[in-house]
């Protein structure tokens, strides 16, 4: 068949994420925007055209090169020493003086050579080990060859970025654990989700990126209204969102009690807290705009002064008369957009509502920093019977209660509370071990599946059916042992 082409390129108004080693970060594709990352600073315009993945130079100027790769001149059997008993750090093994290697650099020498330079400059260098030979290497490269790849972003690399940069904005929610989320929650296409979490909107863009635009996601939210910073990195497609609800945490009891109203909405003032959320990459471009809109006024007027100074004047009175038009037609249209904006939230509410009354949903996912014994006990209410739900918290208290409180109500099966353990391996040649510095802790996970909940019963029938789960041979094998 026809070979595949080159993957997607990298665009303006995209967002990028900028790697180096395990380092990562989420930015926005703007022309002449200076960015500053690891020490660095660049500017991304010579970065648009080309593919995602491409690795990149800092040349002089902050301007990317996309890098040429050199093949790695191996020398035939490198003079190295046994071991590194007779090496002393006194700090004096370098020819090289920082002031060198600033008139290196202000020269424009390339990090490769700045490095060989080092090399051929150090006295001990030979006398090193084979492995503290490449360890130096290593640790020179990363601080003299300025080099930067450009990612395209997904689940598995801002959940890495979070985890890695702002682990409190997401409740140190580490991403073996959301892996385990996506999986246990049986995320995919055509599924109608309900999503609760105060994870900057991490986790609903891990669904979303699951479920591909097919099917449906209703966000619960806490307060004003959804966060969804982490969201907006994902850079998924319109169409991903028309199928994207949301509906107040603050408006479940009155929606299962039937008293449910679009009348008292959540007071105004939240729609800032929108704004301010999801501009987090758009506040730039409106400043530059200005910038230009000023500059262009400025042209204007050096021609107008050319023109009589009577004509001038007469030009400013109907100025002033334009202007006070201008400002009563401003207020008109402020006040006519706030309220085809309230109405939309009104339909907008409404639509949620009736999605979450058809009580028919295929999973619900729960990732906030609330206690989740309440929410789950409210939420599940909506979830169709045969259907998985997956609860996080980051401490494994509030869920042994939450446990108990759904086995005592019934209604749920294959209750499982689990933790992930994670570690990460060195693998090269003759050292693989495990690395030194290993994660303490990526939360807790309680899964489960929701069956038709018989209200017949009572809570102490539910508690002698719990008692006869117990196979009787088992019972007389303790009782054996006792004896």
């Amino acid at each position: 068949g026809p070979r595949p082409g080159p993957g997607p390129r990298i665009c303006e108004g995209d967002c990028a994420v900028l790697k180096r080693d395990d380092v990562f970060k989420a930015v926005p594709v703007l022309r002449r925007r200076k960015i500053i990352f690891e020490k660095q600073w660049f500017y991304l315009d010579n970065a648009i055209g080309h593919i995602y993945g491409t690795t990149f130079e800092v040349t002089s100027g902050g301007n990317l090169q996309p890098k040429q790769e050199v093949e790695e001149t191996t020398t035939e059997t490198k003079e190295a020493g046994t071991d590194n008993r007779n090496i002393v750090d006194d700090g004096k093994s370098q020819k090289l003086t920082h002031d060198d290697i600033k008139a290196l650099k202000d020269k424009g020498i390339k990090g490769q050579e700045i490095v060989q330079q080092l090399i051929e400059n150090s006295t001990t260098f030979r006398d090193k080990t084979e492995f503290a030979q490449d360890k130096y290497i290593k640790k020179k490269k990363k601080k003299y060859e300025a080099v930067i790849t450009i990612v395209k972003p997904s689940t598995r690399i801002l959940s890495t970025m979070y985890y890695a940069r702002e682990p409190g904005k997401i409740n140190h929610l580490r991403y073996d654990t959301l892996a385990q989320m996506l999986t246990l929650g049986n995320i995919r296409a055509g599924n109608k989700m309900i999503v609760m979490e105060t994870c900057a909107g991490l986790v609903l863009g891990a669904v979303m990126e699951r479920m591909g635009g097919y099917g449906s996601i209703i966000q619960m939210y806490p307060g004003g209204g959804p966060v969804r910073a982490a969201t907006s990195c994902f850079g998924f497609p319109k169409l991903f969102f028309n199928n994207l609800h949301e509906f107040p945490l603050s408006k479940v009891d009155s929606l299962l009690s039937g008293t449910f109203s679009t009348e008292t909405l959540p007071s105004e003032p939240e729609d800032n807290a929108l704004v301010e959320e999801e501009s987090n990459g758009s506040v730039d471009e409106k400043q530059t705009s200005m910038q230009e809109t000023e500059e262009e006024s400025t042209t204007a007027t050096t021609m107008e002064i050319n023109q009589t100074d009577e004509q001038e004047t007469m030009d400013i009175n109907a100025e002033d008369v334009e202007f006070k038009e201008n400002k009563e037609k401003e207020n008109k249209e402020n006040v006519r957009e706030k309220q085809r904006k309230q109405w939309e939230r009104r339909k907008k509410l409404i639509e949620a509502a009736a999605l979450l009354r058809e009580k028919n949903a295929d999973g619900l996912i729960v990732a906030s920093k609330f206690h989740p014994t309440p929410l789950l006990l409210s939420l599940l209410e909506f979830v169709a019977p045969s259907r998985p739900f997956v609860v996080y918290c980051q401490y494994k208290e509030p869920l042994l209660e939450c446990y108990t409180k759904l086995r005592e109500r019934g209604g749920v099966i294959n209750l499982k509370l689990s933790e992930t353990w994670l570690r990460n391996y060195q693998v090269l040649p003759d050292r693989s071990h495990p690395k030194l510095t290993m994660s303490g802790g990526g939360g807790y996970l309680l899964s489960g599946i929701t069956v038709v909940l018989d209200k017949g019963k009572s809570d102490s029938s539910n508690l002698e059916a719990l008692k006869m789960e117990e196979p009787s041979s088992k019972r007389c094998k303790v009782q054996d042992l006792h004896c």
